[in-house]
């Protein structure tokens, strides 16, 4: 084997090792063993916590309601319902992806943030949206998907 396909092979294996992220014998999941702060779950979506609760993942307390071509049809627009358990008031901030479907694979990516103030045991809503610069009035973004969400006290 040459020497440029060895270095080719290798240069490989660590872009997927990366992209995909390596795991240890844990299998990937919320595996934390130390008192930082952040997480993260096999869905792809991280979540951090500074004050509160060691391992929570502020990830899972979003969900979205709606994502998609607003009706201007020049914004991607995703909105979300944040519920926050615990007994203490939190503002979240929220990293939502756009992704495409599998036949449209040129799309360009896209992505929202948006911030919310949650009292404690209580749940709010929270938008966010970016430009659209496709030419399929939205109809290559199929879904929508929590990237990263953090937390902090107020």
């Amino acid at each position: 084997m040459k020497k440029r396909h060895v270095r080719a092979v290798a240069v490989f294996g660590l872009v997927l090792i990366t992209l995909t992220g390596a795991r240890g014998s844990g299998g990937g999941g919320c595996k934390k063993d130390d008192d930082s702060s952040s997480s993260s779950s096999s869905g792809g979506s991280t979540g951090s916590v500074t004050g509160g609760s060691k391992n929570h993942n502020a990830a899972n307390d979003v969900t979205i309601d709606t994502c998609g071509l607003d009706s201007t049809g020049k914004k991607l627009t995703a909105k979300v319902t944040v519920n926050n358990p615990d007994s203490k008031a939190y503002t979240y901030a929220v990293n939502i992806e756009f992704k495409p479907s599998l036949t449209d694979i040129d799309a360009p990516a896209a992505f929202a943030t948006m911030t919310a103030q949650v009292e404690a045991d209580s749940s709010a809503s929270a938008e966010g949206s970016t430009a659209y610069t496709g030419t399929k009035n939205g109809s290559e973004y199929e879904t929508c998907e929590v990237t990263s969400a953090t937390r902090t006290p107020v």
